[in-house]
């Protein structure tokens, strides 16, 4: 890829989404284009930098954008964040429901992908509320990538994905397929209908949400951003949460540098 051409890619995607793509994913975008230039039939890069000059080619944004983010996620992703829901957050969040009005618990999966987070909470929640449980809860999910929203929302999953669930989730969380999916493997109802996706930029327009959060997750996002970005964003999540809400980030993602007001738990 010439290097006009990556200039040009990493400036209309940052222009149209928050990811900034440094120096070194050159390599990673030529891959990655490789499926739009087959999908529009466009024979270089440079061609397909010219389509997306075009005053028609919003849709192709929207397609570049798509194939650019990073999608790789499975279930139950780090032990840490699920170790501090059940340790920390759950409890205190229990403790403190008797002196507040919160007739149900909500969560925000803010970068949600292909659906293995916000299932993966949700089964967590369904393991401390058990059916019948006094507190229920809802999860919303958003992503940028609409194609990825559409997996996620089926919630359906191949069986080597399942294997790795801890003993006894997949029995009781996912039921297997017939007809044309079989070997595949769907969420069950009970986890599903307390997950709403959408479609959702995060740093773009007011927020969909008119009520807060009790715990937001957004893990592994900020290492696309730049540090204002970073700003922006968790001044964002920041207003979504209910006093002493929680925000658990990625393993690799960091605060340091930014006046967040955010009290550190571990």
């Amino acid at each position: 890829m010439l290097a006009t051409d990556y200039e040009f890619i990493r400036d209309t995607v940052y222009r149209y989404s928050p990811i900034n793509l440094g120096p070194d994913k050159h390599d990673l975008v030529t891959a990655r284009l490789g499926k739009r230039l087959r999908a529009t039939g466009a024979t270089t890069i440079t061609d397909y930098c010219q389509l997306l000059r075009q005053p028609e080619s919003r849709d192709e944004i929207g397609q570049l954008i798509d194939v650019i983010s990073t999608n790789h996620t499975y279930f139950f992703r780090e032990d840490s964040p699920f170790d501090a829901m059940r340790s920390i957050i759950l409890p205190d969040l229990v403790r403190r429901r008797a002196t507040q009005s919160w007739p149900r618990l909500r969560v925000w999966s803010a970068a949600c992908s292909s659906g293995e987070e916000p299932y993966s909470i949700g089964i967590e929640l369904a393991e401390y509320f058990p059916r019948g449980a006094e507190w229920s809860w809802q999860i919303e999910a958003t992503d940028i990538s609409s194609r990825i929203l559409a997996k996620a929302s089926a919630g359906i999953y191949p069986e080597d994905t399942i294997k790795r669930l801890p003993t006894g989730f997949a029995k009781r969380y996912f039921q297997e397929c017939l007809g044309p999916q079989e070997g595949l493997y769907r969420v069950r109802p009970a986890i599903r209908q307390n997950v709403n996706f959408r479609q959702l930029n995060l740093l773009e327009g007011p927020s969909p949400f008119d009520q807060p959060f009790h715990f937001i997750v957004c893990r592994n996002v900020m290492i696309y951003f730049d540090r204002a970005t970073q700003t922006e964003l968790i001044e964002r999540l920041k207003r979504l949460l209910v006093p002493g809400g929680y925000l658990p980030a990625g393993h690799s993602e960091s605060l340091s540098g930014i006046d967040h007001k955010l009290k550190m738990i571990r």
